[in-house]
């Protein structure tokens, strides 16, 4: 490899103020939108990731279809990130809700998950 892209390799992965700015806004985003989704579903903070694992009383397929046809939200159903097991499928009546939009988007998308799922 040729020196000069080793020196821009070495300065482009020395920097990790993104990294720090990423974590804050992760951080703002998921003290932002707990609190909401917490009035409809079971849901903690994630120790990392970028995304929210809420339990519904609801199937997790009709949710979604429910969020996506009367809010505009689009989140995926646990079912299809699980596989069936014996005791069943550990992803049915979840959601994974990315927060990868910025805090404004996800504030209000989970704004409407609520007013959906109330």
């Amino acid at each position: 490899m040729p020196i000069h892209v080793q020196r821009a390799s070495i300065a482009a992965w020395s920097d990790e103020d993104h990294v720090k700015h990423n974590r804050a806004a992760y951080r703002e985003k998921f003290e932002r939108v707990l609190p909401i989704i917490s009035h409809v579903a079971r849901v903690e903070q994630p120790t990392a990731g970028f995304y929210l694992w809420p339990e519904l009383d609801v199937d997790d397929r009709a949710a979604c279809e429910r969020l996506l046809g009367e809010a505009g939200v689009l989140v995926l159903p646990g079912s299809f990130l699980a596989r069936m097991t014996a005791d069943g499928n550990p992803g049915q009546n979840r959601i994974r809700l990315a927060l990868v939009p910025n805090v404004e988007v996800c504030v209000e998308a989970a704004q409407r998950l609520c007013d959906v799922l109330s």
